[in-house]
Order: structure tokens, then C-alpha cells, then sequence
């Protein structure tokens, strides 16, 4: 059996929405989308299994769309998983289990602000040369903006979030436009969650109760 005989069933519709039709794919790749993100506003562990499911599932249904730089962001997604998922547990030095939330230092904000912009450039000029699609800076721009974010994320930086914030408030009408309605529709939820996983993510940051909350959560 080939590979697009066995997606085959993911793709087909299962429901239709404003005209479209929703594929299994989208449906399935909605609903661990949410579970991930909510799973990570409680700084919960099972975030990144629940997110590599998730990855798998957007790499069909942007591919499908014509969203290239955004299936191949969710490749990079999976390994990023793996560092976040070995971080979250080893990275907060010798002997510890748990990697602390932190403020972004200057240095970092450098560092993510330089490989995004050249990052949004480079990929704007590859998609718009050698692919068909019909939004190379705005595909390019999220994909940068999400990398940054989830590298962020695997680091617990309270900043994060923000970075998040901004590829969502792209990612909703981008979307729509390329009729991922569905899709869209989760990236209003994620933006929602964001601003929880910000606020609770703060109060884990100052407040004095923060192992108390942390052994709660998990």
C-alpha cells in the first residue's frame, strides 16, 4: 500500500463548514492542537507527545493547502519536541527535574530576533521562486515567528508567549483565507490559551507558592 493510498481515509470530508469541506485531517489535527496547548499553559509534560501527533497531522493538511514552509515548520517542530520534552526534564542543571519559567535575557532576544528576520527573508524568496504559493512572506513570517516561539517553549521563557500571540494573530486570517476554516478556528482558541499559558506561566515566575503549584498541576 502507498503512502497516499494509507492517508487516503484522513483526507476525506467529514463535515462542512461555512461551504467547505473539513477533512478527518484537520478535524484530528484541531482537536490534539488544543489538547497541547492547554497542556502547556499547565506546564504539563504529556505536551509534547500530544504534540508530535499533532505535527504529523499539519503535515498533511499543509501540504494539501499549498502551505510548504509551514509543513516542512512542523518536521522541525518534532525535533524540537524531543529537545523540549529531554529539557523540561534535565534542564534546570546537575541533579534537578524541573527546568524553572525564566525571563528572556538580552542576548537571547538578539539572537531570535536576527535568525527570524533573516529567517522570514531567506524563506520568503524561497517559496516565492521555487513553490506555487500564494503567500510566501506571510508562510514565511508565522514559520519564524513559530520557531522562535517553540524554542522559547522548550526553554520555559515567560516571552514565549508573546512570540506565540504574534503568529496567531497572523495564523487566523491567513488561514481563512487559504479556507482552513477549522484551522482557523483553533488558532482563535490557541490565541485564548495563550494569554492563559502567559498568565499562569507570570505567576509560576513571581509567586512564592510556585512549587506548591507545579506539584498541584502535574
Amino acid at each position: 500500500m502507498s503512502l497516499a493510498e494509507l492517508l487516503d481515509p484522513l483526507q476525506r470530508p467529514l463535515v462542512t463548514l461555512l461551504g467547505t469541506a473539513v477533512s478527518w485531517t484537520e478535524v484530528l489535527g484541531f482537536g490534539s492542537g488544543a489538547l497541547c496547548v492547554w497542556l502547556v499553559t499547565r506546564q504539563h509534560l504529556a505536551n509534547w507527545p500530544v504534540g508530535i501527533a499533532n505535527n504529523l497531522f499539519f503535515i498533511v493538511l499543509f501540504t494539501q493547502s499549498g502551505l510548504y514552509a509551514d509543513a516542512a515548520l512542523q518536521v522541525v517542530f518534532i525535533a524540537l519536541a524531543g529537545y523540549g520534552w529531554w529539557t523540561w526534564t534535565h534542564g534546570g542543571g546537575p541533579g534537578s527535574t524541573d527546568l524553572p519559567v525564566r525571563r528572556t535575557s538580552r542576548a537571547e532576544w538578539v539572537s531570535l530576533f536576527t535568525a527570524g528576520a533573516l529567517g522570514t527573508l531567506v524563506l520568503t524568496l524561497v517559496l516565492g521562486r521555487f513553490t506555487d504559493s500564494t503567500v510566501p512572506f506571510w508562510d514565511a513570517l508565522t514559520t519564524a515567528l513559530s520557531l522562535a516561539a517553540t524554542y522559547g517553549q522548550c526553554r520555559k521563557l515567560l516571552e514565549s508567549w508573546w512570540l506565540w500571540i504574534a503568529a496567531d494573530v497572523v495564523y487566523i486570517p491567513l488561514y481563512a483565507y487559504k479556507g482552513l476554516y477549522l484551522t482557523s478556528l483553533l488558532y482563535v482558541g490557541f490565541l485564548a490559551l495563550c494569554v492563559a499559558g502567559l498568565r499562569n506561566w507570570s505567576r509560576d515566575l513571581t509567586g512564592p507558592d510556585r512549587a506548591q503549584r507545579r506539584a498541584a498541576v502535574l
